[in-house]
Protein backbone atom coordinates (compact mmCIF):
# COMPACT_ATOMS: atom_id res chain seq x y z
CA UNK A 1 0.00 0.00 0.00
CA UNK A 2 1.79 3.25 -1.14
CA UNK A 3 -0.14 6.32 1.09
CA UNK A 4 0.85 10.19 -0.23
CA UNK A 5 0.09 12.87 1.87
CA UNK A 6 0.70 16.43 0.31
CA UNK A 7 1.26 18.84 3.05
CA UNK A 8 3.80 18.57 5.94
CA UNK A 9 2.36 20.89 8.45
CA UNK A 10 0.57 19.66 11.65
CA UNK A 11 -2.39 17.74 9.66
CA UNK A 12 0.09 15.93 6.81
CA UNK A 13 2.76 15.22 9.75
CA UNK A 14 0.33 13.47 12.58
CA UNK A 15 -1.60 11.89 9.74
CA UNK A 16 1.86 10.24 8.47
CA UNK A 17 2.92 9.11 11.93
CA UNK A 18 -0.80 7.74 12.62
CA UNK A 19 -0.24 5.50 8.80
CA UNK A 20 3.13 4.37 9.97
CA UNK A 21 1.53 3.16 12.98
CA UNK A 22 -1.67 1.70 11.84
CA UNK A 23 -0.84 0.84 8.93
CA UNK A 24 3.30 -0.85 9.41
CA UNK A 25 4.04 -3.00 6.10
CA UNK A 26 2.60 0.16 4.10
CA UNK A 27 4.75 3.18 2.44
CA UNK A 28 4.24 6.40 3.83
CA UNK A 29 5.58 9.45 1.72
CA UNK A 30 5.11 13.18 3.04
CA UNK A 31 5.63 15.64 0.24
CA UNK A 32 6.07 19.47 1.24
CA UNK A 33 7.05 22.33 -0.54
CA UNK A 34 9.19 23.90 1.46
CA UNK A 35 13.32 23.42 1.87
CA UNK A 36 12.46 23.53 6.01
CA UNK A 37 11.83 20.58 7.94
CA UNK A 38 7.92 20.20 8.65
CA UNK A 39 7.10 23.41 11.20
CA UNK A 40 4.35 24.90 12.68
CA UNK A 41 3.03 28.45 11.46
CA UNK A 42 1.79 29.00 15.00
CA UNK A 43 5.45 28.91 16.40
CA UNK A 44 6.17 31.66 14.22
CA UNK A 45 5.65 34.52 16.81
CA UNK A 46 7.23 32.69 19.21
CA UNK A 47 10.61 32.61 17.05
CA UNK A 48 10.02 36.71 16.19
CA UNK A 49 10.32 37.66 19.63
CA UNK A 50 13.11 35.03 20.22
CA UNK A 51 11.50 32.89 22.93
CA UNK A 52 12.72 29.84 20.05
CA UNK A 53 15.21 29.49 17.79
CA UNK A 54 14.58 28.02 13.93
CA UNK A 55 14.50 24.55 15.14
CA UNK A 56 12.08 25.54 17.88
CA UNK A 57 9.20 25.75 15.35
CA UNK A 58 10.26 22.09 14.09
CA UNK A 59 7.05 19.98 14.62
CA UNK A 60 9.15 17.17 15.56
CA UNK A 61 12.74 18.04 17.38
CA UNK A 62 15.03 15.01 16.20
CA UNK A 63 16.91 15.48 12.60
CA UNK A 64 16.13 11.98 11.95
CA UNK A 65 12.23 11.62 13.65
CA UNK A 66 11.16 10.35 10.31
CA UNK A 67 12.90 8.66 8.75
CA UNK A 68 13.78 6.77 11.81
CA UNK A 69 10.01 6.22 11.46
CA UNK A 70 9.70 5.08 7.99
CA UNK A 71 7.94 7.88 6.72
CA UNK A 72 9.94 9.46 3.61
CA UNK A 73 10.12 13.25 3.40
CA UNK A 74 10.00 14.59 -0.01
CA UNK A 75 10.60 18.75 -0.88
CA UNK A 76 8.32 19.42 -4.03
CA UNK A 77 5.60 21.31 -5.44
CA UNK A 78 2.79 19.41 -6.19
CA UNK A 79 1.30 20.59 -9.45
CA UNK A 80 -1.29 18.52 -10.94
CA UNK A 81 -3.41 15.37 -9.31
CA UNK A 82 -4.52 12.48 -12.16
CA UNK A 83 -6.95 10.49 -9.83
CA UNK A 84 -7.40 7.85 -12.68
CA UNK A 85 -4.36 6.86 -13.11
CA UNK A 86 -3.54 7.58 -9.44
CA UNK A 87 -0.51 9.32 -9.96
CA UNK A 88 0.87 13.09 -8.81
CA UNK A 89 2.88 15.42 -11.23
CA UNK A 90 5.30 16.99 -9.62
CA UNK A 91 7.30 20.73 -10.40
CA UNK A 92 10.06 19.32 -12.77
CA UNK A 93 7.74 17.04 -14.41
CA UNK A 94 8.54 13.78 -12.21
CA UNK A 95 5.31 11.91 -10.79
CA UNK A 96 4.60 9.86 -7.77
CA UNK A 97 2.23 7.14 -7.78
CA UNK A 98 -0.09 6.42 -4.73
CA UNK A 99 -3.42 4.44 -3.37
CA UNK A 100 -4.21 6.28 -0.62
CA UNK A 101 -4.29 10.41 -1.16
CA UNK A 102 -4.25 12.97 1.60
CA UNK A 103 -4.54 16.30 0.65
CA UNK A 104 -3.72 18.58 3.74
CA UNK A 105 -1.78 21.33 1.56
CA UNK A 106 -3.20 24.16 4.31
CA UNK A 107 -3.83 27.59 2.94
CA UNK A 108 -1.86 30.56 1.85
CA UNK A 109 -2.74 34.25 3.01
CA UNK A 110 -4.62 36.30 1.20
CA UNK A 111 -2.79 39.47 -0.65
CA UNK A 112 -4.78 42.38 -0.97
CA UNK A 113 -5.57 44.48 -4.10
CA UNK A 114 -4.24 47.24 -2.63
CA UNK A 115 -1.67 49.72 -5.24
CA UNK A 116 1.81 49.36 -4.00
CA UNK A 117 1.46 45.70 -2.39
CA UNK A 118 4.49 44.29 -4.16
CA UNK A 119 6.87 46.86 -3.02
CA UNK A 120 10.17 45.81 -1.11
CA UNK A 121 9.06 45.90 3.15
CA UNK A 122 5.39 44.37 2.70
CA UNK A 123 5.61 40.60 4.07
CA UNK A 124 3.14 38.43 5.30
CA UNK A 125 4.16 36.35 8.65
CA UNK A 126 3.23 32.80 7.55
CA UNK A 127 6.95 31.18 6.21
CA UNK A 128 9.64 30.63 8.39
CA UNK A 129 11.55 32.87 5.33
CA UNK A 130 8.90 35.70 6.03
CA UNK A 131 10.04 35.31 10.19
CA UNK A 132 13.39 35.57 8.71
CA UNK A 133 12.73 38.84 6.86
CA UNK A 134 10.64 40.14 9.79
CA UNK A 135 13.26 39.80 12.46
CA UNK A 136 16.04 41.05 10.34
CA UNK A 137 13.93 43.98 9.31
CA UNK A 138 11.88 45.15 12.38
CA UNK A 139 13.89 45.74 14.79
CA UNK A 140 13.22 47.60 18.03
CA UNK A 141 12.53 51.13 17.24
CA UNK A 142 11.46 50.31 14.00
CA UNK A 143 7.75 51.69 12.70
CA UNK A 144 5.65 48.60 11.58
CA UNK A 145 2.26 48.95 10.50
CA UNK A 146 -0.40 45.12 10.83
CA UNK A 147 -2.69 45.19 8.21
CA UNK A 148 -5.46 43.10 10.45
CA UNK A 149 -6.48 42.56 13.41
CA UNK A 150 -8.02 39.00 13.29
CA UNK A 151 -6.79 35.66 15.20
CA UNK A 152 -3.51 36.11 13.55
CA UNK A 153 -3.00 39.32 13.35
CA UNK A 154 -3.29 39.50 16.85
CA UNK A 155 -0.63 36.50 17.52
CA UNK A 156 1.47 38.29 15.27
CA UNK A 157 1.19 41.91 17.00
CA UNK A 158 2.19 40.10 20.13
CA UNK A 159 5.35 39.35 19.02
CA UNK A 160 6.09 42.72 17.19
CA UNK A 161 5.48 44.41 20.47
CA UNK A 162 7.79 42.30 22.24
CA UNK A 163 9.93 43.35 19.66
CA UNK A 164 10.31 46.77 20.72
CA UNK A 165 9.04 48.26 17.41
CA UNK A 166 6.18 51.56 16.83
CA UNK A 167 3.63 49.61 16.15
CA UNK A 168 0.28 50.25 14.21
CA UNK A 169 -2.51 48.09 13.64
CA UNK A 170 -5.00 48.69 10.67
CA UNK A 171 -8.20 46.72 11.01
CA UNK A 172 -10.99 46.89 8.44
CA UNK A 173 -13.67 45.96 10.70
CA UNK A 174 -15.44 48.07 13.53
CA UNK A 175 -13.36 45.90 16.44
CA UNK A 176 -10.51 43.88 16.35
CA UNK A 177 -10.97 39.77 16.23
CA UNK A 178 -14.26 40.48 14.94
CA UNK A 179 -14.72 37.02 13.86
CA UNK A 180 -13.71 35.59 17.29
CA UNK A 181 -15.17 38.59 19.57
CA UNK A 182 -18.18 40.29 20.24
CA UNK A 183 -18.38 44.22 19.94
CA UNK A 184 -17.68 44.60 24.11
CA UNK A 185 -14.74 42.13 24.15
CA UNK A 186 -13.20 43.34 20.78
CA UNK A 187 -13.51 46.73 21.57
CA UNK A 188 -12.07 45.79 25.02
CA UNK A 189 -8.98 44.15 23.56
CA UNK A 190 -8.54 47.20 21.49
CA UNK A 191 -8.38 49.70 24.38
CA UNK A 192 -5.88 47.69 26.10
CA UNK A 193 -3.34 47.53 23.03
CA UNK A 194 -3.76 51.54 23.12
CA UNK A 195 -2.98 51.04 27.11
CA UNK A 196 0.01 49.41 25.64
CA UNK A 197 1.49 51.95 23.25
CA UNK A 198 -0.32 50.35 19.92
CA UNK A 199 -1.41 52.62 17.91
CA UNK A 200 -5.16 51.06 16.62
CA UNK A 201 -7.61 51.88 13.65
CA UNK A 202 -10.52 50.49 13.37
CA UNK A 203 -13.17 50.66 10.21
CA UNK A 204 -10.08 51.63 8.66
CA UNK A 205 -8.51 50.44 5.31
CA UNK A 206 -5.21 50.93 3.53
CA UNK A 207 -5.70 52.73 0.69
CA UNK A 208 -2.72 52.37 -0.86
CA UNK A 209 1.57 51.91 -0.09
CA UNK A 210 4.35 54.08 -1.86
CA UNK A 211 7.87 54.07 -1.34
CA UNK A 212 9.11 57.24 0.17
CA UNK A 213 13.27 57.12 0.02
CA UNK A 214 13.97 54.35 2.61
CA UNK A 215 10.33 54.19 4.29
CA UNK A 216 6.79 53.39 2.92
CA UNK A 217 4.02 55.47 2.72
CA UNK A 218 0.91 54.02 4.30
CA UNK A 219 -2.26 56.01 3.38
CA UNK A 220 -5.34 54.80 4.89
CA UNK A 221 -9.08 55.78 4.07
CA UNK A 222 -9.10 58.22 6.57
CA UNK A 223 -6.78 60.18 4.77
CA UNK A 224 -3.90 59.85 7.47
CA UNK A 225 -0.43 58.80 5.96
CA UNK A 226 1.51 56.55 8.31
CA UNK A 227 5.34 56.17 7.91
CA UNK A 228 6.42 52.76 7.77
CA UNK A 229 9.88 50.73 7.66
CA UNK A 230 8.07 47.60 7.47
CA UNK A 231 4.58 46.37 6.64
CA UNK A 232 3.15 43.51 7.40
CA UNK A 233 -0.80 41.78 5.81
CA UNK A 234 -2.37 39.60 8.11
CA UNK A 235 -5.75 39.80 6.04
CA UNK A 236 -7.01 36.28 5.78
CA UNK A 237 -6.06 33.02 4.44
CA UNK A 238 -7.34 30.80 1.49
CA UNK A 239 -7.01 26.72 0.90
CA UNK A 240 -4.27 25.85 -1.25
CA UNK A 241 -6.76 24.46 -4.38
CA UNK A 242 -5.39 25.16 -7.15
CA UNK A 243 -3.55 21.75 -8.38
CA UNK A 244 -6.44 20.28 -8.13
CA UNK A 245 -7.96 21.83 -11.23
CA UNK A 246 -9.13 18.60 -13.44
CA UNK A 247 -8.60 16.22 -10.73
CA UNK A 248 -12.36 15.53 -10.72
CA UNK A 249 -11.97 16.24 -6.89
CA UNK A 250 -14.94 18.38 -5.86
CA UNK A 251 -14.14 21.38 -3.56
CA UNK A 252 -15.40 24.77 -2.79
CA UNK A 253 -14.01 26.66 -0.14
CA UNK A 254 -12.18 23.47 0.52
CA UNK A 255 -12.02 19.94 -0.42
CA UNK A 256 -15.45 18.92 -0.06
CA UNK A 257 -15.35 15.94 2.48
CA UNK A 258 -17.98 13.21 4.25
CA UNK A 259 -17.88 12.30 7.68
CA UNK A 260 -14.38 10.36 7.01
CA UNK A 261 -12.92 13.11 5.89
CA UNK A 262 -13.13 10.98 2.29
CA UNK A 263 -13.26 13.31 -0.76
CA UNK A 264 -15.45 12.62 -3.46
CA UNK A 265 -13.08 9.94 -4.89
CA UNK A 266 -12.91 7.42 -2.21
CA UNK A 267 -9.24 6.81 -2.28
CA UNK A 268 -8.58 10.57 -1.71
CA UNK A 269 -8.76 12.67 2.12
CA UNK A 270 -8.37 15.36 2.81
CA UNK A 271 -7.60 17.61 6.41
CA UNK A 272 -6.42 20.51 7.73
CA UNK A 273 -6.88 23.95 6.36
CA UNK A 274 -7.68 22.84 2.76
CA UNK A 275 -10.79 20.70 4.13
CA UNK A 276 -14.23 21.74 4.45
CA UNK A 277 -15.30 19.68 7.29
CA UNK A 278 -18.27 19.53 9.52
CA UNK A 279 -18.94 22.15 12.60
CA UNK A 280 -19.99 20.02 15.30
CA UNK A 281 -21.98 23.17 16.23
CA UNK A 282 -24.35 23.85 12.76
CA UNK A 283 -23.46 20.83 11.41
CA UNK A 284 -22.72 21.99 7.81
CA UNK A 285 -19.29 21.92 6.29
CA UNK A 286 -16.88 25.00 6.39
CA UNK A 287 -12.74 25.53 6.67
CA UNK A 288 -11.72 26.29 10.46
CA UNK A 289 -8.30 27.35 9.47
CA UNK A 290 -6.97 26.30 13.45
CA UNK A 291 -4.53 23.71 14.42
CA UNK A 292 -6.20 21.68 16.74
CA UNK A 293 -9.01 21.30 13.74
CA UNK A 294 -5.92 20.39 11.48
CA UNK A 295 -4.69 17.57 14.57
CA UNK A 296 -7.66 15.88 14.59
CA UNK A 297 -8.37 15.39 10.79
CA UNK A 298 -5.36 13.94 10.49
CA UNK A 299 -5.78 11.51 13.11
CA UNK A 300 -9.14 10.12 11.56
CA UNK A 301 -8.60 10.71 7.80
CA UNK A 302 -4.80 8.68 8.15
CA UNK A 303 -7.34 5.83 10.74
CA UNK A 304 -9.78 5.86 7.49
CA UNK A 305 -7.12 5.50 4.86
CA UNK A 306 -5.29 2.33 6.75
CA UNK A 307 -9.06 0.41 6.64
CA UNK A 308 -10.22 1.65 9.70
CA UNK A 309 -14.28 3.66 10.00
CA UNK A 310 -13.92 6.49 11.91
CA UNK A 311 -16.74 9.05 12.03
CA UNK A 312 -15.85 12.89 12.57
CA UNK A 313 -17.91 14.28 15.07
CA UNK A 314 -17.41 17.55 13.72
CA UNK A 315 -14.57 20.52 15.04
CA UNK A 316 -16.09 22.99 17.60
CA UNK A 317 -14.79 26.57 16.58
CA UNK A 318 -12.67 27.04 19.38
CA UNK A 319 -9.80 29.99 19.36
CA UNK A 320 -7.66 31.11 22.46
CA UNK A 321 -5.50 34.42 21.93
CA UNK A 322 -2.74 36.03 24.11
CA UNK A 323 -3.02 39.88 23.52
CA UNK A 324 0.17 41.29 25.14
CA UNK A 325 -1.30 39.19 28.32
CA UNK A 326 -4.87 39.45 28.14
CA UNK A 327 -6.45 36.04 27.73
CA UNK A 328 -9.25 36.00 24.99
CA UNK A 329 -11.54 32.71 23.78
CA UNK A 330 -14.29 31.96 21.73
CA UNK A 331 -16.22 28.58 21.05
CA UNK A 332 -19.01 27.36 19.21
CA UNK A 333 -21.50 29.68 18.53
CA UNK A 334 -20.54 32.01 20.19
CA UNK A 335 -22.44 34.80 18.75
CA UNK A 336 -25.87 33.50 19.58
CA UNK A 337 -28.32 31.52 18.12
CA UNK A 338 -31.87 32.56 16.57
CA UNK A 339 -34.49 32.50 19.76
CA UNK A 340 -31.48 31.95 22.06
CA UNK A 341 -30.88 33.16 25.50
CA UNK A 342 -27.63 34.61 26.62
CA UNK A 343 -25.97 36.06 30.22
CA UNK A 344 -23.46 38.47 30.06
CA UNK A 345 -20.83 39.78 33.06
CA UNK A 346 -18.96 42.90 32.32
CA UNK A 347 -16.01 44.71 34.72
CA UNK A 348 -14.73 46.81 31.99
CA UNK A 349 -12.29 48.82 34.02
CA UNK A 350 -10.26 45.08 34.90
CA UNK A 351 -11.22 43.87 31.15
CA UNK A 352 -12.96 41.20 32.53
CA UNK A 353 -15.93 39.61 30.41
CA UNK A 354 -17.78 36.72 30.20
CA UNK A 355 -20.63 35.77 27.93
CA UNK A 356 -22.80 32.41 27.47
CA UNK A 357 -25.38 31.56 24.71
CA UNK A 358 -28.13 28.82 24.80
CA UNK A 359 -29.91 27.13 22.86
CA UNK A 360 -32.89 25.35 24.81
CA UNK A 361 -30.93 24.11 28.02
CA UNK A 362 -27.61 23.86 26.34
CA UNK A 363 -25.18 25.83 25.99
CA UNK A 364 -23.65 26.28 22.61
CA UNK A 365 -21.43 29.00 22.51
CA UNK A 366 -19.20 31.33 24.97
CA UNK A 367 -17.08 34.02 24.78
CA UNK A 368 -14.60 35.12 27.78
CA UNK A 369 -11.94 37.75 28.30
CA UNK A 370 -9.39 38.00 31.33
CA UNK A 371 -10.75 34.98 32.59
CA UNK A 372 -8.56 32.13 32.24
CA UNK A 373 -10.08 29.60 34.39
CA UNK A 374 -12.99 28.62 32.71
CA UNK A 375 -11.61 27.62 29.29
CA UNK A 376 -11.44 23.83 29.74
CA UNK A 377 -15.20 23.75 31.44
CA UNK A 378 -16.79 25.83 28.38
CA UNK A 379 -15.36 23.71 25.56
CA UNK A 380 -16.52 20.41 27.82
CA UNK A 381 -20.27 22.07 28.23
CA UNK A 382 -20.20 22.96 24.72
CA UNK A 383 -18.79 19.77 23.29
CA UNK A 384 -20.73 17.25 25.48
CA UNK A 385 -23.96 18.89 24.74
CA UNK A 386 -25.10 18.31 28.48
CA UNK A 387 -28.16 19.72 29.67
CA UNK A 388 -28.16 22.01 32.16
CA UNK A 389 -31.42 21.99 33.52
CA UNK A 390 -32.00 23.74 36.49
CA UNK A 391 -28.46 25.27 36.40
CA UNK A 392 -29.30 27.02 33.13
CA UNK A 393 -31.45 29.81 35.09
CA UNK A 394 -28.36 30.43 37.69
CA UNK A 395 -26.28 30.63 34.95
CA UNK A 396 -28.74 33.83 33.35
CA UNK A 397 -28.47 35.32 37.15
CA UNK A 398 -24.66 34.97 37.38
CA UNK A 399 -22.51 33.60 34.50
CA UNK A 400 -19.78 33.13 36.93
CA UNK A 401 -20.84 29.88 37.85
CA UNK A 402 -20.02 27.83 34.82
CA UNK A 403 -17.65 25.36 37.52
CA UNK A 404 -20.68 24.78 39.49
CA UNK A 405 -23.19 23.78 36.92
CA UNK A 406 -20.21 21.45 34.99
CA UNK A 407 -19.77 19.42 38.49
CA UNK A 408 -23.72 19.20 38.90
CA UNK A 409 -24.34 18.64 35.34
CA UNK A 410 -21.37 15.94 35.36
CA UNK A 411 -22.04 14.49 38.46
CA UNK A 412 -25.74 14.11 37.72
CA UNK A 413 -24.33 12.25 34.46
CA UNK A 414 -22.84 9.59 36.37
CA UNK A 415 -25.48 9.05 39.26
CA UNK A 416 -27.87 8.61 36.55
CA UNK A 417 -25.41 5.83 34.90
CA UNK A 418 -24.84 3.92 37.91
CA UNK A 419 -28.86 4.13 38.12
CA UNK A 420 -29.52 2.84 34.71
CA UNK A 421 -26.89 0.19 35.25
Amino acid sequence: MQHVIIGAGPAGVIAAETLRRLDPGASVKLVGDEQEPPYSRMALPYYLFDRIQEDGTHLRKQPDHFSRNGIEVLRARVTAVNTKARRLTLDGGKELGFDKLLIATGSHPIRPPIPGMDLDGIFSCWTLADGRNIAKRAGKGSRVVLMGAGFIGCIILEALAMRGVKLTVIEMGDRMVPRMMNQVAGGLIKKWCETKGVGVHTSTRVESIEKSGAALKVRLSSDKVLDADVVISATGVRSNLEFLGGSGIETDFGVKVNDRLQSSHPDVFAAGDVCQGRDFSTGEYSVQAIQPTAADHGRIAAANMAGRSVRHQGSVNMNVLDTMGLISTSYGLWMGVPGGESAELRDTDRYRYLSLQFSGDHLVGAQSLGLTEHVGVLRGLIQTRVRLGRWKDRLLKDPTRIMEAYLGCTQALGHNAGVLA
